[in-house]
């Protein structure tokens, strides 16, 4: 998966597929979709193509997304970047009217620049992806305006035809995800319960809560340990599930993310 060049992705089944770039998830056809009709009063036309900004951290799948929309030709793909901070400057530079952004970057969230994205200039549509089938992030994608939410390496998808959907007021979300939100709408439907967003507190136990206060206030693993009288082990189990839940990868970055989300 870091190698450059390497087309392959594994699925979601284990299963190892091979992308031309030609709208990976489609069957093969005489002529190219951008040879089909494409009604004049939709967005994406080849005189003026939907202008797209792509920031995703791993080479193979950011290779494999770009070859893809660069077949397209109702579609421009207007620059990449593969960190937060170098998607930030795009942000500040470009005119685009689609952000694809992976959730989870090397320096920090990607809901951070979706968020930013939606304060832009340009009041862009926005699909998160994802190399996780995870129903929460999606939620939490889709309530800080993001229009699409797709898994990286899902069958049946197409991320052309995302970011046509979503330009022109639709959305897009892999399959097997839309699938499983629904069951959780069924589910909270017949419970009476509503499906939790990683927005309010219910993303964090207590326990972890109480582990990251005393992160907050500079205490070390040992002391935290002592504090809570569990053992360090059970304090770094607490702190990797913090992160995977916050998507950061430091405990300044958790601290920083938890107080915005208004946590601690």
């Amino acid at each position: 998966m870091e190698r450059e060049n390497d087309d392959s992705v594994v699925s979601e089944e284990g299963l190892t597929r091979n992308y031309s770039g030609r709208g990976q998830f489609e069957e093969p056809a005489p002529q190219s979709a951008t040879a089909v009709q494409w009604p004049h009063f939709l967005a994406g036309q080849h005189a003026k193509p939907v202008r797209v900004l792509l920031v995703a951290p791993n080479p193979s799948i950011r290779h494999v997304i770009a070859q893809e929309l660069l077949d397209d030709r109702r579609i421009q793909l207007e620059n990449q970047a593969n960190t937060l901070r170098e998607g930030r400057r795009l942000l500040m530079r470009h005119e685009f009217e689609v952000l694809m952004v992976d959730v989870c970057l090397v320096d920090g969230s990607g809901f951070e620049l979706i968020e930013e994205a939606r304060k832009h200039r340009s009041a862009p549509e926005v699909i998160a992806i994802s190399a996780h089938l995870d129903e929460a992030q999606a939620l939490h994608a889709f309530e800080l305006g993001a229009s699409g939410y797709l898994v990286q390496a899902a069958w049946l998808q197409s991320y052309a035809q995302a970011v046509l959907h979503v330009v022109n007021g639709g959305a897009a979300v892999t399959p097997t995800l839309a699938r499983r939100l629904l069951g959780h709408l069924n589910r909270s439907r017949a419970n009476g319960t509503p499906i939790q967003s990683p927005t309010g507190r219910a993303i964090l136990t207590e326990r972890e809560l109480d582990v990251l206060r005393l992160v907050a206030l500079g205490n070390v693993g040992a002391a935290i340990a002592k504090q809570l009288r569990i053992s360090p082990q059970t304090v770094n189990v607490h702190i990797k599930s913090i992160y995977r839940k916050l998507q950061v990868h430091t405990r300044a970055q958790a601290v920083s993310c938890a107080t915005d989300k208004g946590l601690l």
